[in-house]
């Protein structure tokens, strides 16, 4: 079966374990400290980063966008749709949610890996910018949610629940539209939505 290696707090990695649930691709689920730069990762992939996916074969894909297609196109385009406008939408929705992922992330990394002195706020402030003007897009237009879903709402959902994990009662406020969305995605798919992270 292939393995996936995974951080329980990750986007991305929390994406991908919701793409293949969702579309019933079989993987194992592998919990790694990328910190600690386990020689499986990195022999696998020198960059070392999560998720990466390994196959029966031993051969390995890496980052969450190159695995969300492979796990379409093995799982018969069963996470995103074929007419090219809804694919591209979808895709564009990805793309969306995972920038507001790097933003977020580097916010992060930014106070935890700099001593408090050497933390540049104008930096922070940035990210923080880039992260609200995806989060007020995403309220102004929420994707439109159903039984059937795609890769972009998998990628939000994700998306929205690491600025919870990390960033609650920071972005929620004037977004409702956007937190009902959470709350009917995780309603009418609470099977993905127990993959999140708390």
């Amino acid at each position: 079966m292939p393995k996936v290696y995974y951080a329980p707090a990750s986007p991305y990695s929390t994406k991908v374990r919701m793409a293949a649930h969702y579309t019933g691709f079989p993987v194992e689920a592998v919990q790694i400290d990328t910190n600690l730069e386990p020689e499986e990762l990195i022999n696998v992939n020198p960059l070392g980063k999560i998720p990466t996916l390994i196959l029966d074969d031993e051969s390995a894909i890496f980052d969450s966008r190159v695995i969300t297609q492979y796990i379409n196109r093995v799982s018969g385009n069963k996470l995103f749709p074929r007419n090219a406008q809804k694919r591209l939408e979808a895709e564009q929705l990805e793309s969306l949610a995972d920038g507001l992922c790097d933003a977020l992330l580097a916010h992060v990394y930014e106070r935890r890996f700099r001593p408090e002195e050497k933390v540049h706020q104008p930096w922070l402030d940035r990210q923080w910018g880039k992260a609200l003007r995806v989060l007020d897009t995403l309220n102004n237009a929420p994707p439109r949610l159903g039984k059937k879903i795609h890769g972009g709402h998998i990628a939000i959902a994700a998306a929205l629940a690491y600025a919870d994990l990390r960033f609650q009662g920071k972005w929620e406020k004037g977004r409702s539209k956007l937190k009902r969305w959470q709350k009917r995605f995780a309603e009418l798919h609470p099977e993905l939505a127990a993959l999140l992270p708390k």
